[in-house]
């Protein structure tokens, strides 16, 4: 915080997926979502994926925790390039010293480790695939699910990482309606919280492309949690191994998965791209 009625920033990206980052540590107020979408928008003001607030620690042996807001002012809860760009941040202030560390995300701890030169892995959880964890309203768990979308069968997976996930396997993402797939899913009842929607073309069983149309922002240049989803999706369909390349938009991120019973690891680069003072409203 500087002068009264302003906030300092810092504007960070993790392959491309573009944050704002408030320290809102020592007990400082959460923004609003008005303040949330005044600092969003990309024409009148910074622009941004996602607005990443720094808080003090929630549980014994973190560093600190953090709160994710969407451009339209909506919270959500789990964002792994967000969670890269926080611990990158932290370590740059001096509040995480070491190589590894953890951090409380709004789903849960995280474990972080500085691999150097702005790369970053985390510990991501297990996925969840049951229909009620998800949230996704279906009659029984399947690795496979079938919808009437825009008048059309579609057939997807789903899986939550902290945050609600679906999966369309594409023959090309950059032919896949995106814009058109991912808002009517996100409108479906079955998916009580809407969901993020991803695009994903097998190229080998260690790489994929991959695109996502996120909930409360739109199509993003990357989404961590997304990439995790789907390796985990494809991964129970049998469609690729257990270590993944994924291609994203704007950039790559290494999933790794070593057993079903294990946590997904997310491996990918952070940027810092400038600070300034935003005028509140």
């Amino acid at each position: 915080m500087t002068a009264a009625g302003t906030l300092r920033f810092s504007k960070m990206h993790g392959a491309g997926n573009h944050f704002v980052v408030l320290d809102l540590r020592g007990g400082r107020a959460a923004p609003t979502p008005a303040l949330a979408r005044a600092l969003g928008d990309r024409h009148t003001g910074v622009g941004f994926d996602q607005l990443l607030t720094v808080e003090d620690p929630a549980t014994p042996g973190s560093v600190a925790a953090y709160r994710i807001w969407n451009a339209d002012g909506s919270a959500a809860q789990q964002c792994g390039n967000g969670a890269r760009c926080v611990a990158a941040w932290l370590q740059r202030d001096g509040a995480a010293p070491g190589a590894r560390f953890r951090l409380d995300s709004p789903a849960g701890p995280i474990d972080v480790e500085a691999l150097g030169a702005g790369r970053y892995a985390l510990g991501m959880g297990r996925p969840e695939f049951r229909p009620e964890r998800i949230p996704f309203r279906a009659h029984a768990e399947a690795s496979s699910y079938e919808l009437h979308v825009n008048g059309g069968s579609l057939h997807f997976g789903a899986v939550s990482m902290g945050n609600p996930h679906a999966l369309i396997e594409v023959p090309s993402v950059a032919e896949a309606p995106v814009a058109i797939l991912g808002p009517a899913l996100q409108a479906r009842p079955e998916f009580p919280e809407s969901v993020n929607v991803g695009f994903a073309q097998v190229l080998a069983p260690d790489r994929i492309r991959l695109r996502v149309y996120e909930r409360g922002a739109g199509e993003t240049q990357a989404c961590g949690s997304g990439a995790c989803a789907a390796v985990a999706v494809l991964v129970r369909q049998g469609r690729v191994g257990r270590h993944v390349q994924v291609e994203l938009p704007g950039g790559t991120l290494e999933i790794t998965w070593p057993t079903d019973d294990a946590p997904i690891t997310m491996a990918g680069p952070t940027a810092f791209v400038f600070e300034g003072v935003f005028p509140a409203p």
